[in-house]
């Protein structure tokens, strides 16, 4: 089947979108979530090849990001569910208005209508986007990298016969066969039949859609993540948190790569840190005066800008917290930053200075998700300002319409 012909089915199907009631969804999502269980071992043979024909081709951390186990596969479905628990937002009425001459005008939530999205090599995405997707009442066209395509295609299988055991069209989510770049610029210039295209991945292949993509793009994922130590931060408090947001995960956007230090608490705390990030190993690539306090590798010209997804930190000394809040502002992707401070003055200042989708206060950046911000998953974090920001989960995949109600009024 072409990438036209998956576009077409998903338009038509969206348009039974209104025929899906909030009971019809929840069963057809419980039975997605069940499917996901019932053919663990199908996924996982599909996700062996993936990771056969991957090693020595992506780094361990990227392995880390394509690689499934059940604990994972319960972990998926579990997202499912929790979706399921959530309030359904289409139909929801936002604002309801009486006017003079007797109409009534009500702001109601409605579905985008068919959602694109192109990612990478992590298979769980699959399952979060064709859920939120399906929830929120939006038809999905998941064209995943070639990286996890049979793992990917091995869930879809299962969530369609899930849908199709309910009685729902299948189309509602759609897998593309071709993972080649033309299949990507085919969803990007798919005007008409794609209303919202969310990309998932690498600086590249976000840039690609956002410079090349004549449907609405929401820009998302690239995570250069900052963590501000200022002089009142409390030193084993911030040890940990640090070494949370780096090597937790280091593979994902809310990682942090950037750590500043303030320079009254650097010679005590820089020390500390580098025993601290060696268990995992982290390398730190720091500017000339962390250098001088701890050696090793001094920072490039690029190691600020970079999303290095991977065991390697960017430090930096700066005088006080207006320094980092300018560093932040000229070098973030606006994503995730953090203070750790016991100064509320400068916390206060951090939160409403720094111009990032999250901005913490003595919390690790790791925490910018959709499952941990309640949203059940996420379909992405998006780091514009229209019309998403953050974790976005069910209510950023509607828009809203307005409905009027009259009595035969003319103008």
């Amino acid at each position: 089947m072409t990438i036209q012909d998956i576009l077409i089915r998903a338009k038509a199907a969206s348009r039974e979108s209104a025929t899906l009631t909030t009971q019809l969804k929840n069963t057809a999502l419980n039975n997605m979530a069940a499917a996901l269980e019932e053919n663990a071992d199908e996924i996982l043979q599909a996700n062996a090849t993936d990771l056969a024909n991957a090693k020595g081709v992506l780094p361990d951390v990227m392995l880390d990001r394509l690689r499934l186990d059940e604990k994972r596969i319960r972990a998926m479905a579990q997202g499912i569910r929790d979706v399921v628990a959530l309030p359904d937002p289409v139909g929801t009425v936002l604002e309801s208005n009486r006017l003079p001459n007797g109409l009534t005008v009500q702001k109601t939530r409605v579905p985008l209508g068919v959602i694109g999205i192109i990612y990478e090599s992590r298979p769980n995405v699959t399952s979060d986007a064709a859920a939120l997707c399906f929830k929120s009442g939006n038809a999905c066209v998941l064209r995943g990298g070639k990286d996890a395509y049979f793992s990917s295609a091995a869930i879809v299988k299962a969530l369609r016969a899930a849908l199709k055991k309910t009685g729902v069209n299948e189309d509602f989510v759609n897998l593309p066969q071709d993972t080649s770049r033309e299949s990507a610029t085919a969803m990007m210039t798919a005007v008409g039949y794609i209303d919202a295209l969310i990309p998932r991945g690498g600086a590249g292949l976000i840039r690609s859609c956002v410079e090349n993509a004549k449907v609405p793009c929401i820009q998302t994922g690239t995570g250069i993540c900052h963590i501000f130590v200022d002089e009142t931060a409390d030193v084993e408090k911030a040890l940990t948190i640090v070494h949370n947001a780096k090597t937790s995960r280091p593979s994902v956007c809310n990682a942090a790569e950037v750590c500043l230090v303030h320079e009254k608490i650097a010679a005590a705390f820089l020390p500390k840190l580098k025993a601290k990030l060696s268990d995992p190993a982290v390398e730190l690539r720091c500017d000339e005066k962390a250098y001088e306090i701890i050696g090793g590798v001094q920072a490039g010209e690029n190691d600020f800008d970079t999303e290095f997804l991977d065991y390697i930190m960017a430090v930096k000394v700066v005088k006080d917290v207006d320094e980092a809040i300018a560093h932040i502002a000229a070098h973030s992707t606006g994503h995730s930053e953090s203070i750790l401070t016991e100064n509320e003055t400068n916390a206060d200042k951090f939160t409403r200075a720094v111009d990032s989708a999250a901005v913490y206060v003595n919390a690790s950046t790791r925490f910018t998700d959709g499952g941990e911000f309640g949203k059940g998953c996420e379909i992405g974090i998006s780091t514009q300002k229209l019309h998403a920001r953050g974790p976005m989960g069910l209510e950023e995949l509607t828009s809203y319409k307005y409905i009027v109600r009259g009595n035969g009024q003319i103008r």
